[in-house]
């Protein structure tokens, strides 16, 4: 039976999955990464995704180790919110009437951002029932739960209305589909003229074959990073058609730098981030397409 696309519940239908979606789903309810989660006290909104544009390198030279921490922290967050602002800014324009489809929406920030933005409806969907329950209490908190919700479900089989949707996107959650399947969703979901957004690391192409920096990252994360050509092959598969194209690999560079001086936040994959978009063999895109 469909589900219409308003529905509040998280927990059911429970979302089918592989067993590679079930290794993925385990690892986000298990999660508990400080650069996740420092991130999105500040403010409670909480995002899982990188930043971009020009950092306070100023943070740097805070003598008092406890100001330095807040403030490295703080900057950090400013530079993620950046990102989820620009990506919104893709999505428009939106009416309050209209719903968005958040697809691997983690804790909750991008939807949040975009109601913000518009005040729109915003669906949510996530694969982690962890995430889920988190960010429904989030919309709660800020009282926007009677148009902000999160589901339990697998976004490459929301059940949702076809056609219910005036914009949708990943950010930095293709990395865990195939596109093909992700992209027909997608499709299916929007409206006529809907807009499809994504912000997303992919190798490249012109590089040759996947390289040793992007294989580390695909084993650090659980995830098998794309190349860059296939998204556009795959949208136009799917009745996406780009309408804008925008390289943030170098934008996004000040970030890593960054977060690889913050002791409290850093993972282990920093500097290998940072030689991948260095020596050319990893980019970091966004993609605005147009559903016909």
């Amino acid at each position: 039976m469909t589900t219409a696309p308003h529905a509040r519940t998280t927990a059911a239908p429970v979302p089918t999955q592989s067993t590679y979606q079930t290794r993925v789903a385990d690892y986000w309810n298990a999660e508990e990464n400080p650069v996740n989660l420092e991130l999105g006290r500040i403010d409670d909104l909480y995002h899982h995704h990188y930043g971009i544009g020009a950092a306070d390198r100023s943070v740097l030279d805070e003598a008092d180790p406890d100001l330095r921490r807040q403030r490295l922290t703080a900057e950090l967050h400013r530079l993620e919110q950046e990102q989820a602002v620009l990506l919104s800014t893709h999505l428009g324009p939106l009416s309050p009437a209209d719903r968005v489809f958040d697809a691997g929406c983690g804790r909750g920030g991008g939807s949040v951002v975009a109601n913000l933005r518009y005040d729109c409806h915003a669906d949510g969907v996530t694969i982690s029932a962890k995430q889920a329950e988190f960010a429904n209490a989030q919309a709660r908190k800020r009282g926007i739960d009677d148009k902000v919700a999160y589901h339990h479900r697998n976004m490459l089989d929301t059940g949702f209305r076809s056609g219910a949707y005036a914009a949708s996107w990943n950010n930095e959650s293709t990395m865990y589909v195939e596109l093909d399947l992700l992209f027909a969703e997608h499709a299916r979901l929007l409206r006529r003229g809907g807009r499809y957004v994504t912000i997303t690391g992919c190798y490249n192409d012109a590089y040759g074959r996947a390289s040793r920096e992007v294989s580390l990252i695909n084993a650090h994360y659980i995830c098998d990073i794309h190349p860059r050509s296939e998204y556009f092959r795959a949208m136009a598969r799917n009745r996406l058609v780009p309408v804008h194209v925008q390289d943030l690999t170098a934008d996004a560079l000040p970030y890593w730098e960054l977060r690889k001086q913050a002791d409290h936040l850093v993972t282990g994959i920093e500097e290998t981030f940072l030689t991948a978009y260095k020596n050319g063999s990893f980019q970091y895109l966004l993609i605005a397409a147009d559903r016909v």
